[in-house]
């Protein structure tokens, strides 16, 4: 318990902004990866060869060459001003980008449960592409996409850690500040770990009422 009540300063600072920048590329990559599954199944070609492009390469990229890109090289394009221009707001587009291809999976495979017939119907109906999924598809979608969204939010929780080592003060560098500190590093790494599972469980439990709630009959 000392080494966790004599650096409860750091902690707190690191799990802040933990929470923040889980909550912040929690938000973005759902809207990012909706918008990329509605790419998906589009019926207009091009529209879909971006979105399987897209999802293709960020997938098979690992998630710290997408790091390196976003916080080193992304701010020489000067698309935004260097003055603007954070650690912590790179390891956001990083996040974001990166788990939105598989959020969008996710979504498509949730819009491919709906049976065709509904989307036919609402087409008779004079709805269009766009019509069709948000009043028709996406609704019914809900049941079979919330419980899997919720595991890959799990996912990115744990991957926040990785902004550690791109200068951002998060859960993943109070290694570092301990080391520094000459406390232990491995107690220090075990409060750490019993945090993120206390992060973890209230989604876990989320994802399983939703399971039981929405589950579909097959």
């Amino acid at each position: 318990m000392d080494v966790l009540l004599d650096n409860t300063d750091i902690f707190l600072r690191g799990f802040r902004n933990t929470i923040l920048l889980f909550l912040v590329s929690a938000a973005g990559s759902l809207i990012l990866g909706t918008i990329l599954a509605m790419l998906r199944v589009s019926p207009v070609p091009v529209l879909r060869a971006t979105g399987t492009a897209y999802v293709t390469i960020v997938r098979n990229t690992p998630l710290t060459l997408v790091f390196f890109f976003f916080v080193f090289a992304f701010p020489l394009l000067r698309i935004i001003s260097q003055d603007d221009f954070t650690p912590f707001l790179g390891a956001v587009i990083a996040l974001t980008l990166y788990t939105s291809a598989f959020v969008c999976e996710v979504v498509r495979s949730g819009i491919n449960t709906v049976a065709t017939g509904q989307v036919e119907a609402a087409r008779a109906l004079g709805l269009t592409f766009g019509q069709s999924l948000a009043n028709v598809v996406l609704p019914q979608a809900t049941r079979s996409v919330v419980p899997p969204l919720v595991s890959t939010m799990i996912a990115l929780l744990k991957n926040t850690t990785i902004a550690a080592g791109f200068s951002v003060v998060e859960a993943g560098a109070i290694r570092d500040y301990l080391s520094e500190r000459g406390e232990s590093v491995l107690i220090g790494l075990l409060w750490v770990a019993f945090l993120f599972v206390i992060l973890v469980i209230p989604l876990t439990l989320l994802q399983r009422a939703l399971e039981k709630r929405w589950s579909v009959a097959r």
